[in-house]
């Protein structure tokens, strides 16, 4: 297989839900994640290079990932980051694909199902492939991780994006499995890269999925991962028996989780700058760094700033107040001022560059008067609130916008912005909130709009657990919407049905993007070329070379 397939062009038990939403992070790839229990390997902590970085194409690449490398590391119920961003490195899928189109394209599979639209898809796998261990992959590793993703009785996130249509997987023999599906979902190849192939040998050991979570990590792919210190580095070097479609470009490669903004844009400034490349750049510092040489490129998706409102805590029961405060919201100041134009007012859940979007029906522009005539409508008068906000750091800076523009309608408006973990902490605990803002970006799951919507609702959906809402009458016939939507077979029905449910959502705003940011990277074009800018966290250097 080429290097150049499907480009994008140049360059165990069941787990507790509390457990569950601590290693996955309820947020998705927006913010930083809860700290593991300890580190899986040994090495230097240390954030600069290990060892002596080496020289000309075999030094060291160093990246600066803006999140934590402490979330779970499980490809199977992980929404880290840094650790979705690794994994694609370190692990494959039967199929996986590119970072910007998410074309499918084979992995460990020799090639993709001849007939997408088939209820039985029957994948060889690639001969010669191997695990870091040295071992063999078999079917046996594929059905392992198929058999966990698909089991009633173990909570993984994974299981969201596949057990709706998803029957088994099934040996046929030690090259060769079968995915039986429910229905025709040709959809479902893109989504076969979120089921990376681990080795039965090593994770079927009583403990080992604790390990992944703590940043154990085996695959087939071309880095293998060498050193892991939580809260500093990862540290991966090529492998050499690798012979797949993505070979590695770099010896090795160190990776630093650098959260704080200010100490994350000095690693790649200057003559002296420790690192290549960054994902996770400041707006204010685009000019500084493109002045000192670095190109800076950003990618519009799915990230959002979102609302999400307690429907059991009156008056938020009520749609027309939750309506009335999005109204409230100069979503216009916003993108100029906290995000220096690098984002739009969100005009449906989806971003505008979703292959999916159209424009919802019910649009928040900004209209102070709508707001106050749909509160008196309400009956609510003398309200305050209290945002419960991650402290990410634009989200931070979009707040004073929602706050002095809720006071405007005589919303009297307190802002708590606090660590992640404490936030999603008080929700699993049941505690009482109001509204929560926070960021989330589907896209790192990928593009398709039934995958986005079942990632934020569904009957027994996380979010929808923290909104309170599931129960609710409307609620109820969203959820058979959506999964008579999942089963259409005509593409441009589904569309329209995934856009007509839509609709409900941006009308109940019970969880609703205020609006949709733009990511950006920075990297040194004298080092690194092959970089394409993602519009999600982390970095894809599968395709990056030395300059």
């Amino acid at each position: 297989m080429r290097d150049d397939v499907t480009d994008d062009g140049p360059g165990g038990p069941a787990a507790r839900r509390r457990s569950f939403l601590k290693y996955t992070g309820a947020l998705g790839a927006a913010a930083a994640l809860p700290p593991v229990l300890a580190g899986c390997s040994a090495g230097p902590q240390s954030t600069n290079d290990t060892g002596d970085g080496g020289s000309g194409k075999d030094r060291t690449l160093t990246a600066v990932i803006g999140y934590g490398n402490d979330g779970s590391w499980d490809p199977t119920q992980t929404a880290s980051a840094f650790a979705m961003a690794a994994n694609n490195h370190v692990y494959e899928g039967l199929l996986d694909t590119a970072p910007i189109s998410r074309t499918p394209y084979p992995a460990l599979a020799t090639e993709l199902p001849k007939d997408p639209n088939a209820t039985t898809w029957r994948f060889t796998l690639r001969a010669g492939a191997t695990f870091h261990d040295g071992k063999p992959v078999t079917a046996d590793d594929v059905v392992f991780v198929f058999d966990r993703i698909l089991d009633p009785g173990t909570q993984t996130l994974a299981k969201g994006f596949f057990v709706n249509w998803l029957k088994e997987a099934r040996k046929v023999d030690a090259r060769t499995v079968e995915l039986r599906l429910r229905f025709p979902f040709p959809d479902g190849l893109a989504r076969l890269t979120l089921a990376k192939v681990m080795p039965r040998h090593v994770f079927s050991r009583p403990g080992a999925w604790d390990d992944a979570i703590k940043g154990l990590a085996v695959g087939s792919g071309p880095y293998r991962q060498t050193a892991h210190h939580p809260k500093s580095n990862t540290t991966f070097e090529a492998f050499a028996a690798y012979n797949g479609p993505r070979r590695p470009a770099f010896r090795r490669m160190n990776w630093l989780t650098i959260v704080d903004a200010a100490p994350r844009v000095a690693k790649i400034s200057g003559t002296g700058a420790g690192a290549q490349i960054a994902d996770n750049i400041p707006y204010a510092n685009i000019a500084r760094l493109e002045q000192g040489g670095m190109k800076v490129g950003g990618g519009a998706g799915m990230n959002n700033l979102f609302l999400m409102f307690n429907t059991r805590h009156k008056p938020f029961d009520d749609v027309r107040v939750r309506q009335a405060l999005h109204h409230a919201i100069d979503t216009e100041k916003m993108v100029r001022v906290a995000l220096k134009g690098h984002g739009k007012p969100a005009t449906s859940f989806l971003d505008e560059g979703n292959p999916g979007y159209r424009r919802a029906r019910t649009v928040y522009d900004h209209d102070p008067e709508k707001a106050r005539a749909l509160l008196k409508a309400a009956g609510v008068e003398g309200l305050k609130i209290e945002i419960l906000a991650v402290n990410v750091s634009w989200i931070v800076d979009c707040l004073p916008t929602v706050k002095s523009s809720w006071d405007a309608i005589g919303v009297e408006t307190t802002l708590a912005p606090q660590e992640t973990t404490a936030v999603f902490t008080k929700m699993d605990q049941k505690q009482d909130y109001q509204v929560v803002a926070a960021a989330s970006n589907p896209n790192q799951f990928g593009l398709d709009a039934d995958l986005v919507m079942h990632y934020n609702y569904g009957p027994e959906n996380l979010w929808m657990r923290y909104t309170r809402w599931a129960d609710h009458p409307v609620a109820k016939a969203l959820f058979r919407d959506m999964d008579r939507a999942t089963r259409e077979p005509d593409p441009a029905r589904k569309r329209t049905m995934i856009q007509d449910y839509i609709d409900v959502v941006a009308e109940q705003a019970v969880l609703y993007p205020v609006v949709h940011n733009e990511l950006m990277t920075a990297w040194d074009p004298r080092a690194l070329s092959g970089i394409r800018p993602q519009p999600y966290p982390g970095l894809n250097l599968l395709q990056a070379r030395w300059a």
